[in-house]
């Protein structure tokens, strides 16, 4: 008995357009503050920051912006209190952070991804 012919083309990944870039999670995360929002760390799992004491502390040490921090009492998945940081951006940093995003901007890197 014959086996079927096999295909000779396998279906690979696109490649995406050079001129697109995905904004990094810093990025993601500054844009949002620049908002006037505020964040905590799970509310940042929703835009895909999964670490954002760690994001913080990219924007204030490599970036020098001032970043406020407030802790704040939050039920955990037991009912019970626990403590979590809410992270914004003074208005006072407003002017840099625009800089610092648009410098983010033109330095991403085109996804891979399709």
């Amino acid at each position: 008995m014959k086996k079927a012919p096999r295909h000779k083309e396998q279906s690979r990944p696109r490649k995406a357009d050079s001129s697109t870039a995905a904004p990094t999670k810093i990025a993601r995360i500054l844009a949002h503050l620049l908002t006037g929002a505020s964040i905590s760390r799970f509310e940042a799992e929703r835009i895909g920051d999964h670490c954002l004491p760690s994001t913080v502390a990219v924007l204030a040490n490599r970036h020098g912006l001032i970043v406020a921090r407030q802790p704040e009492r939050i039920p955990n998945r037991w009912g019970k209190p626990g403590t979590a940081t809410r992270y914004s951006l003074p208005a006072s940093e407003y002017d840099k952070a625009r800089k610092v995003l648009a410098y983010l901007s033109r330095t991403a890197r085109p996804t891979t991804e399709g």
